[in-house]
């Protein structure tokens, strides 16, 4: 009951998806999908969805729940599947609008619309008019606006086919996580005669539920749909992901107003404003009507769908499901629309230096050109094929594929991402907080102990224990599951447990930190409330404890040797429950948090949770990856400091919540870098850990799976949990683990880190790349009587060097790379491109002498020959920047790509080499290069290699960092 990491989940209750599933993410044309969602036309759908949302709700407020029952063309009898069934094919399944994967045409054409493409377009068409529409009939060639078509089809190609498997693969992922919501129906009942139907409380799929059904609603849940309560029980809910309000609010059920005719008194919409036609879809309900005074969110018998239950329990009546709630209408107006992340961000600005760099660097080129040259034309057409080679073209298709790789890979090591940029923030983490149990330990509690107040094992104690797990039937967590199970064993055959009577129950919660259950024995003339919790908290409302079976007051001096009792279990590595009764004469049938007093103290129950095997070799291996691990519990510091040192987890410091609760912001800040331990933690305590963590500057992982790890999961850069968690915990995550384990998350973090490198890799090879051929283009332009390339020639060498990227999402990344946390920095781009651009440079003006010099291209009769040296040694040199890039080492010799990435950039260099030697040569303006060139090509590329290689490791030496 104490700890918040200590909930047992279904492993079939699992949360509802989050709103939306965000596509692929990085295409620079997004700016253009942004506009056409224009947020004034967003806002008025939103507003007018929210007020006729709002009334429906209202409607079915202000009636009685026979009522709705009737509206809703059903009985007091549960629903049976068959009638189920036959209303979900009347009302459809309970999903709510989400971002699904467009048609395949739909998908092609957004392959096609980025600013990239306009630009190859743009320039085509300017090719198709100067060179085909109005030029002379014996100057008329279609050989620069086939090569740009060419290129902007491979292009799409390439984004198309890659983003399509990658959606495919995005949705069979989603299968992964299921949603069930816990429904009474009627059943047939084996036992029964005649095969009667009886209600039972069975999981059903979310997506099955249906106007007319029952739900039961305990802590911990998602609300599955829009319900109307029948009864309700402390209900607290939490309706921040509709209000941003952070505190819960309470839902009841006034007196008389579950059944008659009518509103109770009580009821919060007045007579005249009820009303019982046709909600949205056809669904019956309350429609328009005048709008009531109150929000709509303050209706206290209206639980929202996707909205949490915080504590308490309660059963509801579906009144509208999937986009006919008020979730769903909102869902179905903004789905699609959110905020871009740092990392998205960082990709379009990239993006749009280059553009901007584009459009200063060309019309210098076209100027350069036209005024030494004087042929304005072919100086206009060679600056249009700069442009091209300057575009990144598979920017959006590297970015969307390494993205949607890493998601895929990260599934099978049982690592779902539910937000795809998530893995960009999983690779960027340094600091983890994660709770201990099941993380640090085995997940599988035992009842090792069960005490009386005097430290004696004693049957009775478990006896109390037994009836307070048993008999609830609020949030169980898996303490209550090893109660039942050492009960079974060690009492079965207890007639008296089984005899009670349940008369009511007080659930728990998280500032009581205890449950009680009231039960009544036939023929007894009292109620007896039991109770189990926290230490603490069930001392404060103790003022007796058994003693030789009799009951004696609680001294001081008692409280200060029940204290050591438990610590002592502590120290052994047990958790500690306290557990105590009250015999109360039966003037009442409900019972509340105030009648939780006076109790006397039977005993103490101990349980113990062994530390996971993996946990120590896994702590290693995160700390090898530079992430600092930080255990944040609602369990006590003396058996998290046990596990903690069981695990090989060295403990810099613990800081309990009472000590956080008086701290400032800026004090907490200052202690948190020195703390490993954050024992006995409330949840809003753990959401400003998290906080004064980030404004160190860490990128900050949180795993938890408990109702309380919500608000830290949001606030975490990336939230994780698992696949058993709560479902307010699944809902709150960023990424999902189907087995929770240290092991797991090391490897999420190792594909994160991988996925991040190839994106910057392909970025910086772009950026270096593109800025030394401007630079080569510009000194060949002011020096040479003719084009040092024609505009064909350059486009042709462009798509094959772009070809020979596209294996990059397949290359590994180097360990030492692993090692350490990776952050978008978009400043490191210019200056790697400042450093390295213009070492290509260098060997293409000694590839410019040699061609002048030795071969003798030097007048306007030999241009093809100059130009054919140029485009190899440019092609090849290009290519070998993949491998010169993708590594801080030495490529070939300590560190080698990818067998992809060898064989795509081996055959592109191959094919630069034979395109002058082949038919296509005369095409395009080339011609055979002598044998002696390729000596001279050798040299240069090693040389190219060698002056790489040093500059790299200057460059490392003074900012610490290659890619």
């Amino acid at each position: 009951m104490e700890a918040d990491d200590d909930m047992i989940h279904s492993e079939d209750s699992v949360p509802p998806s989050a709103p939306s599933v965000r596509a692929v993410p990085g295409s620079p044309g997004s700016w253009l999908l942004h506009w056409l969602r224009r947020p004034d036309v967003s806002k008025h759908l939103v507003e007018q969805a929210e007020q006729e949302a709002g009334r429906h709700l209202a409607g079915w407020a202000g009636q009685s729940i026979d009522e709705v029952r009737a509206q809703l063309g059903g009985s007091a009898e549960p629903l049976s599947d068959i009638e189920a069934a036959e209303r979900l094919s009347r009302y459809g399944p309970n999903q709510i609008a989400q971002e699904k994967s467009p048609a395949w045409y739909l998908q092609l054409l957004r392959a096609f619309i980025n600013p990239f493409n306009a630009i190859l377009v743009l320039l085509g068409t300017v090719s198709l008019v100067m060179d085909v529409i109005v030029a002379a009939p014996q100057d008329r060639t279609w050989k620069t606006v086939i090569t740009m078509s060419v290129m902007v089809l491979v292009a799409v190609a390439l984004r198309f086919s890659q983003e399509f498997r990658s959606n495919r693969a995005a949705e069979k992922l989603k299968a992964l996580v299921h949603t069930t919501a816990t429904v009474i129906r009627r059943l047939t009942d084996p036992q029964a005669a005649g095969g009667a139907m009886t209600p039972q409380q069975v999981e059903r799929p979310m997506s099955c539920l249906v106007p007319g059904d029952l739900v039961h609603l305990s802590a911990g849940d998602m609300v599955p749909a829009d319900v109307r309560l029948v009864r309700a029980k402390d209900l607290m809910i939490s309706q921040a992901m509709l209000t941003g309000e952070a505190m819960p609010v309470e839902k009841t059920v006034p007196e008389g107003a579950a059944h008659g005719a009518g509103a109770s008194p009580h009821s919060d919409i007045p007579a005249d404003d009820r009303s019982g036609p046709v909600s949205p879809g056809g669904v019956p309900g309350a429609t328009s009507g005048p709008a009531t005074a109150i929000s709509v969110f303050d209706l206290p018998t209206i639980c929202f769908m996707g909205t949490s239950v915080i504590s308490g329990s309660a059963v509801g009546l579906v009144v509208a499901t999937g986009s006919h709630t008020y979730f769903g209408v909102m869902a179905k107006t903004l789905v699609g629309q959110h905020v871009e992340t740092s990392f998205e961000k960082g990709v379009n600005r990239v993006s749009w230096v280059l553009i901007r760099f584009m459009m200063v660097m060309v019309p210098i080129v076209f100027l350069l050109n036209g005024f030494i040259k004087g042929a304005w034309l072919d100086a206009f057409m060679f600056s249009v094929a700069v442009a091209v080679g300057l575009i990144p073209e598979m920017l959006p298709m590297i970015v969307s594929t390494n993205l949607a790789k890493g998601a895929i890979v990260m599934a099978r090591r049982k690592c779902v991402v539910k937000r795809i940029n998530a893995i960009q923030n999983i690779g960027a983490m340094d600091v983890l907080c994660t709770d201990k149990t099941g993380t640090l330990t085995q997940d599988q509690i035992i009842l090792e102990r069960y005490l009386d107040a005097e430290g004696i094992e004693d049957e009775a104690v478990l006896s109390y224990a037994y009836l307070n797990s048993a008999y609830q039937t609020g949030l169980k967590n898996l303490m209550d599951v090893a109660v039942i199970r050492r009960a079974k064993a060690i009492l079965a055959g207890r007639q008296d447990l089984k005899d009670q009577l349940k008369v009511d129950e007080v659930p728990f919660d998280f500032q009581r930190r205890r449950m009680s259950v009231v039960l009544s024995r036939p023929g007894s003339a009292g109620h007896q409330m039991i109770c189990k919790g926290a230490v603490e908290e069930m001392l404060a409302i103790c003022t007796r404890m058994l003693k030789g079976g009799h009951p004696v007051a609680i001294d001081d001096a008692e409280r200060e040797r029940i204290r050591a009792h438990v610590a002592s279990l502590n120290e052994d590595g047990m958790r500690a429950l306290l557990v105590a009764y009250r015999d109360i004469m039966p003037t009442q049938s409900q019972y509340g948090k105030s009648d939780e007093r006076d109790l006397i103290l039977v005993g103490y129950i101990g349980f113990l949770d062994p530390p996971k095997d993996s946990v120590k070799p896994a702590l290693h291996a995160l700390r090898v990856l530079g992430i600092q691990v930080k255990v944040i519990t609602g369990d006590s510091d003396i058996v998290t400091r046990r596990v903690c040192s069981q695990v090989g987890l060295e403990i810099g410091g613990v800081l309990l919540g009472a000590d956080i609760e008086r701290l400032t912001d800026a004090d907490l800040a200052n202690r948190v870098e020195a703390t490993t331990i954050f024992a006995r933690q409330s949840p809003a305590q753990k959401s400003r850990i998290i906080r004064a963590l980030k404004s160190h500057g860490h990128t900050v992982g949180f795993l938890g799976d408990g109702i309380n790890d919500a608000a830290a999961l949001r606030e975490a850069d990336v939230g994780i949990s698992v696949d058993t968690a709560v479902d307010i915990a699944k809902e709150s995550a960023d990424i999902i683990l189907l087995e929770k384990d240290l092991v797991v998350l090391q490897q999420g973090v190792e594909i994160g880190r991988t996925i991040f490198g190839n994106i910057i890799k392909y970025i910086k090879m772009t950026a270096s790349s593109n800025f030394g051929n401007v630079f080569s283009i510009l000194v060949a332009s002011a020096f040479l009587p003719f084009l040092p390339m024609l505009a064909v020639q350059l486009l042709i060498q462009n798509l094959l060097y772009d070809f020979s990227q596209i294996s990059i999402p397949w290359d590994r990344v180097d360990e030492d790379y692993l090692r350490v946390p990776r952050k978008w920095d978009a400043s490191s781009i210019t200056k790697f491109m400042i450093f390295i651009g213009p070492i290509s440079s260098i060997f293409d003006i000694t590839t410019f002498c040699v061609m002048w010099f030795v071969f003798g291209a030097n007048s306007p009769e030999k241009q093809a020959l100059f130009q054919s040296g140029w485009f190899v040694e440019g092609l090849l040199s290009q290519t070998l920047i993949v491998h010169m890039i993708r590594t801080q080492k030495i490529p070939f010799v300590t560190s080698s790509a990818t067998l992809p990435v060898l064989l795509l950039t081996g055959t592109i260099m191959a094919v630069g080499i034979a395109i002058p030697f082949t038919p296509l040569a005369g095409a395009i303006g080339l011609q055979a290069l002598p044998a002696s060139y390729f000596a001279w090509l050798a040299a240069t590329l090693l040389g190219y290699c060698v002056l790489t290689q040093v500059v790299k490791a200057w460059y490392i030496r003074i900012y610490k960092v290659w890619l």
